[in-house]
C-alpha cells in the first residue's frame, strides 16, 4: 500500500489548499519534507492521524489524548484545527485532510485506489468522513462503517504509532527499565501480535473480580473502602492535572524557544562580526548540548530511584541477608518435603516386599519393627527456624538480588561518571551561550537594545518554565508513590471481605477464565518471541558499526511485562545504560523495525526528527540500510542542517523520490513547495 497524494485544506497552519504528490511507481522509496521548527512538520503528522481516526486518535498516542483534553473535549479540539486567518474571515469556514492510497489489496474489494476525506464545518459543527473506491462510493464500506473499514483494512489504530513516529521518542523503547515502562513495551508487542482483544478481556475480568470482592463488604467496611477509593481517585485527578499543566508548559517552552531563535538571528544580523553560518553552528551545538543535558538529567533521575538503597547502607545488606535466608529456608523446606516423601514411598514398597518373603509372621514383624526404628533414628536435618518477614516471590527475589549485586559492583563508578558528565556538559553549554551573547552584544544601538531586551524577557520566561517543569515532575513522582502505597493498603483491605456463596462461585469461575486468558496470552508471546529475537538481532547487525558487540537477543516474557536483554559474545548481559545515546536510538529503531515486520501491515512509514543523536557512521548505516528497507514508502521530516546535513543528504539521494519544503510567511501561514533534489538546501537557507 502506498500514498499517492495528501491534501490539507485550511488545516491549522496550512492555509488554503496544500498538497504533496508522491511517485508510487519509482524504485526510490524515500520522500523528504523539510522545514524549520514551528513551520508545520508535527501538524502534518497530527493531520494524518486525525484523518484516519477522528475522535479515536486519542487511542493512538498519549500526546493526542492530552491535546484533546487540553481543548476541553473533542468538539472544542475540532474547532481549534481551523486555520487562524480563515477563522477571522467571512464566508465558508471549513477544513479537511484527504489521502489517496494506491496498490491496495483488500479482500472482496479489488480496486486501483482508495480516497479518504475527513472534513469539519465550523458553522454547522459537523464532522464528515467519506471513502471513495476508484472515485465512487462503495456499498460494502458503508455497511461495514467507514471508521471500522479504516481500522480493519487499512491501518489498525493500536499500531499506528509505529507508522507515524518521532525518532526522538522511540528511544523510550530502549530506555525501558521500570515495570511501568516494560509493561508499555509488552503492550506494544501485544498490539502488534493482534492480541489486544485478549488483553482487554483480561482487564475486564480483573475489574469484575474487583467488583465481586467489593460487593462482599459490610456497611462498616464499605465506608472505609469508599474512603480509600476516594483517596485513589483524588491522587489520579491530581496527577492528571499536573501532567496537563506540564504538557501546556512544554508547548509554551517550544513556542518561546522559536521566538528566542528568531530574535537571536536578528541580533546577529544587526552588526556582529560572526557570520550567519557560524551562528547556525553555535546554535546547533547549543541545541545538542541542551538535548544531551536533558538526557543526562533523565539518567540521573533514574539513579535517584536506587540511591535510597545506597544511603540505607547496612539496612540494605540486612534486607539482602534476610532475603537469602528466606530463599534458602523455602528451598530447604521443598527439599525436606521431597526427601520425606521418597523415604515414605521407599518404606511402603519395602514393607510390601517383606510380606512376600517366605517366613513366619514373628520374623516379618521383627524386621518391620527394626525398619521403623531405623527410620525414626534417621535424622533428616531440618532447616533453621527463620521467620518469613518478606516472603517475596521468586521473580521479586531475583530482581532484588540483581539490584544488590549492581550496587556492590558498577553502580558507584557509573554514578560518578554520570555526575561528571553532567558537570562537563554544563561547562560546555555555558561557554557556547557566552559566545552567542558576545556575538549579540557587539553592536550597541537602539534596535539592538530593544531586541536584546525582548530576548532577555523570553529567556527568563523559558528558564522559569523549565523550573516549573522540574517541580511538576517531582510532584507527580511523589503523588505516584503515595497513590501506589494507597493501592497496596486497598488491596490488603479487600482481602478481608466476606463473599456470599453465589459471589464466591462467580469469583472462582472468573478467576479460572482469567488464568486461561493469561496462559493464552503468554503462550502466543512465547511462540512469537523467537521471530522477534531474530528480527531485532538482524537489524542491530545491520545498523551498529560494532559488528562484534551484540551476539544474541533474549526476549523475556513475564506475567504482565516483557524485557529485551542484549547478550555479548562472552554470554554476558549488556547493561543498556552503557549504550551511547546514538546506540540506544539504533537499538530502539531495531525493535521498531522488528515490530513493524511482525505486524505484517503494508503501509508507508512517516519519521519525524530522523538521525537525532547519531554519530556519522551510525547515521550512514541508518540512511543506507534502514530507510531503504523499512517500508516500500518512507516519508522523512528532518530539520535540515541540524537533523540532516549536506553529507548525509548526499547518501540519501540515490533512494530519494520527491523533496518538499514547508515554507512559512508570517501573514499567510505555511505552504508545501516541491523542489528539485539538488536545490533543496539552497532553498532552505534562503528562507
Amino acid at each position: 500500500m502506498k500514498i499517492k497524494e495528501i491534501i490539507f485544506y485550511n488545516y491549522k497552519i496550512y492555509k488554503g489548499k496544500n498538497s504533496v504528490v508522491f511517485d508510487t511507481n519509482q524504485k526510490n522509496n524515500i520522500n523528504l519534507i523539510g522545514g524549520k521548527n514551528g513551520f508545520g512538520k508535527t501538524t502534518f503528522l497530527s493531520g494524518l492521524v486525525w484523518l484516519f481516526y477522528g475522535k479515536m486518535m486519542s487511542q493512538v498516542e498519549d500526546k493526542y489524548r492530552q491535546d484533546i483534553k487540553s481543548a476541553k473535549g473533542y468538539p472544542n479540539y475540532l474547532k481549534s484545527l481551523l486555520n487562524n486567518d480563515i477563522r477571522e474571515t467571512l464566508g465558508r469556514k471549513s477544513y479537511s485532510v484527504s489521502v489517496e492510497l494506491t496498490d491496495v489489496q483488500i479482500p472482496s474489494i479489488p480496486c486501483d485506489s482508495i480516497l479518504l476525506i475527513r472534513s469539519y464545518n465550523c458553522i454547522t459543527e459537523e464532522e464528515d468522513l467519506s471513502i471513495l473506491i476508484d472515485g465512487q462510493p462503495n456499498e460494502l464500506t458503508r455497511q461495514v462503517g467507514f471508521e471500522i473499514f479504516i481500522n480493519d483494512f487499512i491501518l489498525p489504530r493500536e499500531i499506528a504509532k509505529f507508522f507515524f513516529f518521532d525518532a526522538e521518542k522511540i528511544v523510550s523503547l530502549a530506555e525501558a527499565k521500570t515495570k511501568v515502562e516494560l509493561r508499555a513495551l509488552s503492550k506494544a508487542y501485544s498490539e502488534v501480535l493482534g492480541i489486544k482483544k485478549y488483553e482487554d478481556l483480561k482487564t475486564n475480568l480483573n475489574a469484575l473480580m474487583t467488583k465481586l470482592r467489593r460487593d462482599g463488604a459490610n456497611e462498616y467496611e464499605k465506608e472505609e473502602l469508599n474512603r480509600l477509593l476516594k483517596i485513589e481517585n483524588d491522587f489520579t485527578n491530581q496527577i492528571l492535572e499536573l501532567e496537563e499543566s506540564r504538557t501546556c508548559i512544554d508547548d509554551e517552552i517550544k513556542t518561546l524557544k522559536i521566538e528566542a531563535d528568531r530574535l537571536q538571528e536578528k541580533l546577529i544580523r544587526e552588526g556582529s562580526s560572526i557570520t550567519i553560518k557560524e551562528l547556525k553552528e553555535l546554535k546547533n551545538e547549543k541545541l545538542a548540548l541542551e538535548g544531551k543535558g536533558s538526557n543526562l538529567k533523565i539518567e540521573l533521575k533514574r539513579f535517584f530511584d536506587i540511591i535510597p538503597f545506597v544511603l540505607a547502607g547496612k539496612l540494605t545488606e540486612k534486607l539482602y541477608d534476610q532475603l537469602i535466608k528466606e530463599k534458602d529456608r523455602i528451598n530447604s523446606d521443598l527439599i525436606l518435603d521431597k526427601s520425606n516423601k521418597k523415604i515414605e514411598e521407599f518404606s511402603l514398597k519395602l514393607e510390601d516386599r517383606i510380606n512376600f518373603i517366605n517366613g513366619d509372621l514373628n520374623t516379618k514383624e521383627q524386621i518391620l519393627k527394626e525398619l521403623n526404628k531405623l527410620l525414626l533414628e534417621t535424622d533428616l536435618e531440618k532447616p533453621k527456624e527463620i521467620k518469613l518477614l518478606l516472603n517475596l516471590s521468586e521473580s521479586s527475589t531475583k530482581e532484588f538480588q540483581t539490584l544488590f549485586h549492581y550496587l556492590k559492583s558498577s553502580f558507584v563508578i557509573q554514578f560518578e561518571t554520570l555526575v561528571q558528565n553532567v558537570k562537563n556538559n554544563k561547562v560546555r553549554l555555558n561557554r557556547v551561550r557566552s559566545k552567542i551573547r558576545e556575538a549579540e552584544a557587539r553592536k550597541n544601538n537602539a534596535l539592538n537594545n530593544e531586541l536584546r531586551s525582548q530576548k532577555d524577557i523570553i529567556e527568563r520566561r523559558i528558564f522559569d518554565s523549565e523550573l516549573k517543569i522540574e517541580n511538576l515532575i517531582s510532584e507527580i513522582a511523589a503523588l505516584k508513590v503515595r497513590k501506589n502505597n494507597n493501592l497496596k493498603i486497598l488491596s490488603e483491605y479487600e482481602k478481608n471481605f466476606n463473599f456470599s456463596e453465589l459471589a464466591r462461585k462467580k469469583y472462582k469461575a472468573t478467576e479460572e477464565i482469567l488464568n486461561k486468558v493469561n496462559l493464552m496470552i503468554h503462550r502466543i508471546k512465547e511462540e512469537k518471541k523467537f521471530t522477534l529475537q531474530k528480527s531485532i538481532l538482524r537489524e542491530i547487525k545491520r545498523l551498529f558499526h560494532k559488528k562484534d558487540f551484540i551476539a544474541e537477543i533474549d526476549v523475556k516474557i513475564y506475567d504482565d511485562y516483557m524485557d529485551v536483554e542484549l547478550i555479548n559474545f562472552n554470554g554476558e548481559i549488556i547493561d543498556k545504560n552503557e549504550l551511547s545515546k546514538g546506540e540506544q536510538q539504533l537499538y530502539a529503531t531495531s525493535i521498531l523495525k522488528a515490530l513493524v515486520d511482525e505486524s505484517g501491515i503494508d503501509f508507508p512509514i512517516f519519521i519525524d526528527s530522523p538521525l537525532q543523536k547519531l554519530d556519522p557512521e551510525h547515521a550512514r548505516n541508518v540512511i543506507t540500510e534502514f530507510y531503504p528497507n523499512i517500508s516500500e514508502q518512507v516519508v522523512l521530516f528532518p530539520l535540515l542542517e541540524k537533523e540532516l546535513n549536506v553529507d548525509e543528504y548526499e547518501l540519501l539521494k540515490p533512494n530519494l523520490s520527491k523533496t518538499y519544503l514547508i515554507e512559512n510567511t508570517d501573514n499567510e501561514g505555511s505552504n508545501l513547495v516541491l523542489y528539485n533534489k539538488n536545490e533543496i538546501f539552497k532553498a532552505f537557507n534562503k528562507n
